[in-house]
């Protein structure tokens, strides 16, 4: 699954300064960094997005931050969803995916 395998990727939204780390196969401290160098930015809030596999990963590193960086930090909200994707071929897969939300 491509989307999987996406990078450390940080994104501001319009008019909410909501930042977005999705989570993919690099290791756990690539997004801790990613989600701590949003905060010292300045942001209040930041979400921590991931698909499959790569939800425990998210879960680490919501968990890092909250008790080894930025002790402040409170998980406001955790949603769970199922999504569908389109394969290669052209059939639909069902994927779990998990969205994160830090708040200092």
């Amino acid at each position: 699954m491509a989307e999987e395998e996406k990078n450390v990727e940080t994104k501001e939204e319009s008019g909410d300064a909501a930042n977005t780390v999705f989570v993919g196969k690099k290791g756990v401290m690539s997004y801790v960094l990613a989600v701590v160098t949003q905060f010292n930015k300045g942001a209040k809030e930041v979400n921590i997005k991931a698909r499959g596999k790569t939800i425990s990963r998210a879960v680490d590193v919501a968990e890092i931050i909250k008790n080894k960086f930025i002790n402040e930090v409170k998980v406001k909200n955790i949603s769970i969803q199922t999504e569908e994707l389109k394969n290669a071929d052209g059939t639909t897969s069902k994927v779990s995916a998990i969205d994160i939300v830090l708040s200092k």
